[in-house]
């Protein structure tokens, strides 16, 4: 399968060095072979923000992902235990497309690489008396030992966890994901 683009998702967008940061990835995509696509290249009409803008931007974005060849999604967890919601939407609808889906993952330490105790950590869960665990309003919390949630976990052909003191500027993942696309598409 040959792959000449990928489209870069994940909360990278949000963060106070958005654009620096975005700049870094483009050059190390480039370099590793493949163009970078995200949801916010090109032209918009909408200048203010309202629901004409978020639809327009929600078109762009999906309009650039079946562009691309393949999706690097940053599932590094984001205001909460979960990743990027508008990420895990892009990784679905990539996978409905068929096109082949990377992930990685910026955790400070190793007990933010599993799903269950960062639900632990961040909202309280507790053991309930058949072993499983619920969160403080008695939801159940997927346990399965993974970093994220099954179906995000699974659809990706390779899942990085990147352990690091700078989760939000670390591309060690995005550098992983590339070497696994050249070794995919070969």
């Amino acid at each position: 399968m040959r792959i000449a683009s990928v489209f870069l998702s994940g909360p990278d967008q949000w963060l106070p060095a958005a654009g620096e940061l975005l700049t870094r990835k483009r050059a190390l995509c480039g370099a590793a072979g493949f163009v970078a696509i995200t949801g916010l290249d090109g032209e918009r009409r909408e200048t203010d923000a309202s629901e004409a803008m978020a639809r327009e931007v929600y078109a762009g974005a999906l309009a650039n992902l079946r562009q691309a060849d393949a999706l690097i999604a940053n599932l590094s967890p984001w205001r909460g235990p979960n990743c990027d919601p508008g990420c895990a939407f892009e990784v679905g609808f990539a996978s409905a497309l068929g096109k082949p889906v990377f992930a990685y993952m910026n955790v400070a330490d190793e007990e933010d690489a599993d799903y269950r105790m960062r639900v632990e950590a961040m909202l309280g869960a507790v053991q309930d008396d058949l072993g499983g665990w619920r969160d403080p309003e008695g939801a159940r919390v997927e346990d399965f030992g993974l970093p994220e949630n099954l179906m995000l976990w699974a659809e990706s052909r390779r899942f990085y966890v990147v352990v690091t003191p700078d989760p939000q500027d670390d591309l060690t993942g995005l550098e992983l994901c590339l070497e696994a696309i050249r070794l995919y598409a070969d």
